[in-house]
């Protein structure tokens, strides 16, 4: 056995990558597309937002890959304690001590970063549960994932619930970076995040200004994604709700749900159901080849579940969040 700590990956590093990967995936999670070639080497080679990268790449003696690891580095304030993994193995190559070496190698990179939390996702009661349990992980928080068939959704219900008054409210939209005009509003928009359910997980807090909601946008159009975002503003001005919507690279028939979020004092008028649906409907007008969106939810955060399920989504299938307290040098 052989690991690799990938300073910057090849081609070749991403397609081994992708080829774990698929397996893990089929394996652990029947059902559930794997992530494209392409999604694989952006994700490697394209820096990523508050954050830096860190990778590994185990091959046996043939030279065939046999797992992959990655640890993301948190680097904004509020989240100088935090570290998150992605683990997998080749189901063929499970239970012989790989994955372990791979964990050992992250773990020891957590201490040289500084980081006291380490945080890993796993399929609820599969194999990568019983491996965090083992390690010393404490499960911190269960997501229940939902998908929406757009071609299964009542066009009636769709357009009654898009289109629905709002008094004092106005729908608007856009692709990619937020105008310059909605910068700001939207950045205070985005700090209602912070308030999310995120059970025991020692997450941190992330504060958003002008200069963050475009460089967000940035590190998804540079990995070759398209974000969509509607959101409902006030007649002040505030921006009071908004959500996203990311398309991967290429011909998805599948979009990935972002953020959803209303500010605090604009609660209770229905703007996550109504931007919601406004998304849905802009979906199937600008991109008809998506069919499905995926999204997820903690099972505490009932609000947003109870919105979901009355637009149609349906669960499918739980994972559950990990936290290590690594302990220091």
């Amino acid at each position: 056995m052989q690991v690799n700590a990938l300073q910057r990956a090849s081609v070749a590093d991403a397609a081994a990558w992708h080829q774990v990967v698929t397996a893990s995936t089929a394996h652990d999670l029947p059902g559930v597309p794997p992530p494209a070639p392409g999604q694989i080497h952006a994700q490697l080679t394209q820096p990523a937002l508050d954050s830096h990268r860190l990778a590994w790449l185990a091959t046996g003696a043939d030279g065939i890959p046999v797992a992959v690891a990655g640890l993301r580095v948190f680097t904004s304030p509020g989240r100088h304690h935090l570290a998150e993994l992605e683990l997998h193995v080749a189901p063929a190559h499970r239970r012989l001590g790989t994955g372990s070496l791979l964990l050992s190698a992250a773990v020891a990179a957590c201490r040289a970063e500084n980081r006291r939390s380490l945080i890993a996702t796993a399929a609820a009661d599969g194999p990568g549960e019983a491996f965090s349990a083992r390690w010393g992980f404490r499960p911190a928080l269960t997501l229940n994932h939902l998908t929406l068939r757009l071609d299964e959704m009542s066009r009636t219900v769709l357009l009654r619930t898009a289109e629905a008054e709002h008094p004092g409210y106005r729908l608007t939209g856009w692709t990619g970076a937020v105008p310059d005009g909605l910068a700001d509003a939207f950045a205070t928009a985005k700090n209602a995040m912070n308030d999310m359910p995120v059970g025991d997980l020692d997450y941190g807090s992330v504060a958003w200004d002008a200069d963050r909601v475009r460089a967000m946008a940035a590190v998804v159009a540079d990995r070759g994604d398209t974000l969509l975002t509607v959101a409902a503003v006030h007649d002040d001005g505030t921006m009071a709700g908004y959500t996203e919507i990311v398309l991967p690279q290429g011909a998805p028939s599948r979009a990935q749900q972002y953020d959803t979020a209303v500010v605090p004092e604009h609660r209770g008028h229905g703007l996550g159901l109504w931007v919601k649906a406004a998304m849905v409907r802009r979906l199937r007008a600008e991109h008809p080849g998506v069919v499905e969106i995926e999204t997820d939810n903690a099972d505490d955060n009932v609000h947003m579940l109870a919105v979901n399920h009355r637009l149609g989504f349906r669960s499918y299938r739980r994972t559950r969040e990990f936290q290590l307290d690594v302990p220091a040098v």
